[in-house]
């Protein structure tokens, strides 16, 4: 991908391609126009009936560092993550597992985190408590008596959220680990008790220069995952 692909002269393609998890931000505020702008675009994913079953908090200054100060204490004391859903299979099976490690080392590479150092691991899982300096970070939640359709269109909400923001010249990083500790959150964020914490999402602009905004993920081709149905030949009897 570069900026020669022909996908790259249309915007909404251009938006898509060139968002990524970003694990380094700038300090540069984010106006409160842009987040209002992006939460208004995004609101028009779809959703089954329209019952439109996300929520949004908007997390930035002194109540941003408070909870990320809480959630980095309880990453360094140890305290066991308690997220309320179960996000990977239960047991790791082929492509996933080598798909899954690929990633994992390559981020590691990149930023020189061998796989003796768990020290060096520790801490690069605790920058998502930082929010990986972003100043802004959106906690998504839904009831929590709400079935997998509306965990669908949740998704599409939180989608939406990121391609949006990349067409402000912002970017994104979606965290299911900002739900390993939803009592903290909760707590910080006066939550119900009849929200389930999806994922955190850091907002920001890249900081270019860090070696974790180095690494890229691959792709799959399009054809190593669709099977196209066309015209269909009727068997001989």
């Amino acid at each position: 991908m570069n900026s020669r692909d022909p996908y790259f002269d249309n915007d909404t393609l251009q938006a898509i391609l060139t968002r990524k998890s970003v694990r380094g931000f700038l300090p540069d505020p984010v106006s409160a126009e842009d987040i209002r702008t992006i939460l208004h675009v995004s609101a028009r994913a779809p959703s089954g009936s329209n019952i439109q079953p996300w929520k949004v908090h908007v997390v930035s200054g002194t109540a941003r560092d408070a909870l990320s100060q809480a959630l980095l204490q309880a990453h360094e004391n140890g305290e066991p993550e308690q997220r309320e859903y179960q996000y990977y299979p239960v047991k790791w099976r082929e492509p996933y597992l080598a798909r899954r490690r690929e990633t994992g080392w390559s981020l590691y590479n990149t930023l020189g985190i061998t796989r003796e150092d768990k020290a060096g691991m520790k801490r690069q899982h605790g920058r998502n408590f930082a929010f990986f300096d972003a100043p802004v970070v959106l906690f998504i939640t839904l009831d929590n008596d709400m079935e997998t359709g509306s965990w669908m269109d949740t998704g599409m909400f939180i989608q939406n959220i990121m391609v949006a923001a990349r067409s402000l010249g912002l970017h994104t990083c979606p965290q299911a680990a900002l739900s390993s500790y939803p009592d903290i959150v909760r707590r910080h964020l006066q939550i119900a008790d009849d929200q389930i914490i999806a994922c955190g999402i850091s907002l920001g602009y890249e900081d270019t220069r860090h070696p974790a905004n180095q690494f890229s993920t691959s792709r799959l081709e399009v054809d190593e995952f669709t099977v196209f149905h066309a015209d269909v030949q009727e068997k001989a009897p």
